[in-house]
C-alpha cells in the first residue's frame, strides 16, 4: 500500500495554493449566493429552497479543487441558478396552485381534539411524530388541542381550545398512553389510533370512528408549568 499516493498522489505546492485560492473565492460565492437568496433560517426551508441548497453545494465544491475547472464557470452556473430562483418565487407569489404544486400545502392533523384520519391512513404523520411535537409545546392530551397544522416548512402549528373549554382526550405521554385491560364503569376512554373519547363496555370494543379496538383512559387535567 503506497500511503504516499493515498494521501498526496501528485499534489504539489503550487496546486495547493491553487486550491487555497479556488476555496477562497468559492466561499464568497456561497455567501453572496446566500444572501442574495433570503434570510430564513435552514429549519425554515422550503422543498424548493432546500433543493436549490444541495445544488449549490454540488456547484461550488467541485471547482474547488478540480484543477481544469475555471471558476468563471461555477460563476456562470451560480447566476443561472440565482435567476431561476428570483423567477420561481416571483412566479410562486403571483400564481397560487404554482406556490402549492413546489411548496405543498398546510395540513390538518388534528382537528377540535381528535386526529383527522385522512391524514393518518395516508402516512402524512405518525402518532410518534405527532406526540413528540404536541409534548415538546407543552401539550398532555388531545384534548386540549383545538387544531394542529402540518405546515410546508414541517413546523408544527398548534391552536388550543381556551381553558374553560378542554375537554377530555387522549394522553400523549407514554405513562398514560397504555392500553387498558379492564373499562371502569362512567369513565372516559380515548382511542389508542384516531383519539376518539368514548364509554366502551368492553376493553376490546371497537371505535366507532376508526375501528381500532385500543383504548387509553382519557384525561382532562393540564400539566402544573
Amino acid at each position: 500500500m503506497d500511503w504516499a499516493s493515498i494521501f498526496i498522489h501528485d499534489t504539489n505546492w503550487e496546486f495547493a495554493a491553487e486550491i487555497v485560492v479556488r476555496c477562497v473565492c468559492m466561499f464568497i460565492m456561497i455567501i453572496l449566493f446566500l444572501r442574495l437568496t433570503g434570510k430564513r433560517g435552514v429549519r425554515q426551508l422550503s422543498v424548493f429552497e432546500l433543493a436549490i441548497i444541495l445544488s449549490l453545494g454540488s456547484i461550488a465544491g467541485d471547482p474547488m479543487f478540480t484543477e481544469d475547472l475555471p471558476l468563471i464557470q461555477a460563476l456562470l452556473i451560480m447566476s443561472v441558478i440565482i435567476m431561476m430562483y428570483r423567477l420561481t418565487t416571483w412566479l410562486m407569489m403571483k400564481y397560487q396552485p404554482f406556490e402549492d404544486l413546489l411548496e405543498g400545502k398546510s395540513l390538518y392533523i388534528v382537528e377540535d381534539g381528535v386526529l383527522v384520519l385522512e391524514k393518518i391512513k395516508r402516512g402524512k404523520m405518525s402518532h410518534d411524530e405527532f406526540f413528540a411535537e404536541m409534548r415538546q409545546q407543552g401539550i398532555e392530551h388531545l384534548g386540549q388541542v383545538r387544531a394542529g397544522l402540518l405546515e410546508s416548512d414541517g413546523k408544527f402549528s398548534i391552536l388550543l381550545f381556551r381553558p374553560e373549554d378542554i375537554r377530555y382526550g387522549l394522553p400523549l405521554f407514554p405513562k398514560q398512553y397504555q392500553k387498558v385491560n379492564q373499562i371502569e364503569p362512567n369513565t372516559p376512554y380515548a382511542c389508542m389510533y384516531c383519539g376518539y373519547v368514548d364509554h366502551p363496555d368492553q376493553p376490546e370494543q371497537s371505535c366507532p370512528r376508526c375501528g381500532c379496538g385500543r383504548w387509553a383512559k382519557a384525561i382532562k387535567e393540564q400539566m402544573l408549568r
